[in-house]
């Protein structure tokens, strides 16, 4: 059975010694089921999130996840304009891995929900600059994966041969990726640091009355690279609303030389994320992910022109990319936010709240915590079923874990710009409520004003 958050927020005083823990509660935002996840409240009133991963590949993700956070050293995190989760520390539960890192506040939005106009358009542009603009000695330093145009170009193209390898590829396709890999014009840029694939869930919102929403937090760090920008802007071909006012924005608040080819380049990473899940599937030798990856293909191809350049806004392929949702963000991007902020989707914000019954310790049937290897090992096949977060829980109760050992010290919050010392005064129990409120007043004004 999936592991309850009192065995998971337990793992807190081995990553973090001395550490007060006080609280324990699922988190809100729903996740793939890939980790088993929780947020401890200290006693400081600070909020941990606390996630392990359930097989191989997700450990993996946490072990990636945990080189990129701390290769964001307080130089860094100066440059942005926003916050990225603050390594904490890692341990073990029985065999599998433990993360351990802030919590970050804000709201999430569905890339379909994302107004054009100032406000979250304009954010999330100004945001990806701000991380393409980070020195790429950032990435090289920590020993992370760099490429150059030519490398990402490769990969491409290996890639598209690989799908077209296995006949499920409509020819109308492979003949306009294969063309769009040939085009010189397409992979002359300047590579940056990029998130790997970004995601509309990478960013983390909030209010403002006067500017509108705007972005407080990017999490989804674990692919961290240097690479083809455009792979941070393909998400964008599932947001038509939207899409103009980011690139601009973007471009408005990068400092680097033009890139004619950029949205051609981001569309194209958009379309082979229906490819990179077709490919999985025949890794794994499952044929219902090989046929729904066929499928999706297919209808992509149905408005497809076989030069990827003449494609424009409104056309078959934009609404084909609705579904670009139905692809497993771990597979397709490696992008996954379900363990680093407690945040709301549009579709959990309107939802009937539902009061989570308190954690028991008798619950918890995982065994303890091994406090004996700190760095961890990757979590082997036939672990505890995968999690069930649940969500809507804005009125939860947060269990109480007096009893776990005291004395905090040395507690690292979120850093960044807008960090602020943590109040103990604080009523953190409202904290999610608030999140919830904020979101929905946010989105109901954009609907509103979208006339505007």
């Amino acid at each position: 059975m999936a592991r309850s958050p009192f065995t998971l927020v337990a793992a807190v005083t081995a990553a973090l010694p001395g550490a007060e823990v006080t609280g324990a509660r699922p988190l809100s935002a729903g996740g793939d089921g890939r980790f088993d996840s929780a947020v401890a409240t200290l006693a400081d009133g600070r909020e941990l999130a606390v996630r392990v991963a359930d097989d191989d590949e997700a450990a993996r993700e946490l072990a990636a996840e945990s080189l990129a956070l701390r290769a964001l050293t307080a130089g860094a995190r100066g440059i942005l304009p926003f916050h990225a989760p603050e390594y904490i520390g890692e341990t073990r539960i029985g065999d599998a891995r433990v993360l351990v890192t802030g919590l970050l506040p804000g709201f999430q939005i569905d890339a379909g929900d994302v107004p054009a106009g100032r406000g979250a358009a304009w954010s999330l542009g100004e945001a990806t600059a701000a991380v393409h603009a980070l020195p790429v000695s950032v990435v090289r330093g920590a020993g992370l994966t760099a490429r150059d145009a030519a490398q990402s170009r490769e990969e491409v193209r290996q890639l598209v041969d690989r799908a077209a390898a296995t006949g499920r590829v409509p020819a109308r396709l492979t003949v306009r990726w294969r063309a769009a890999v040939e085009d010189d014009e397409l992979w002359r840029f300047e590579p940056t640091v990029t998130l790997g694939g970004a995601q509309a869930g990478s960013f983390l919102f909030e209010d403002d009355d006067a500017a509108g929403p705007y972005v407080v937090g990017v999490v989804g760090w674990h692919a961290l690279s240097v690479g083809d920008p455009a792979v941070d802007l393909a998400w964008l071909s599932a947001a038509p609303e939207a899409a103009g006012d980011v690139h601009s924005a973007y471009l408005r608040a990068s400092d680097r030389g033009a890139d004619d080819a950029l949205r051609v380049r981001a569309r194209l990473h958009a379309e082979l994320e229906f490819a990179r899940w077709l490919v999985h599937g025949e890794s794994l030798r499952r044929t219902d992910i090989m046929d729904d990856a066929a499928a999706l293909l297919e209808s992509l191809s149905e408005g497809a022109h076989d030069d990827l350049r003449i494609v424009g806004s409104g056309s078959d392929v934009d609404s084909a990319m609705d579904a670009l949702d139905r692809v497993p963000a771990q597979e397709a991007t490696g992008v996954d936010t379900s363990m680093q902020t407690d945040a709301y989707r549009p579709e959990d914000l309107w939802a009937a709240e539902e009061e989570f019954a308190p954690v028991s310790p008798d619950d918890d049937e995982t065994g303890a915590v091994d406090l004996d290897d700190p760095a961890g090992s990757p979590a082997e096949e036939g672990d505890d079923a995968e999690a069930e977060v649940a969500e809507g829980d804005s009125e939860q109760e947060t269990q109480d874990l007096g009893d776990l050992a005291g004395g905090i010290s040395g507690v690292r919050g979120s850093s960044g710009p807008r960090a602020e010392a943590a109040d103990p005064s604080d009523d953190r129990l409202d904290s999610a409520e608030e999140a919830q409120r904020a979101a929905r007043a946010a989105l109901q004004r954009w609907t509103s004003s979208s006339s505007e």
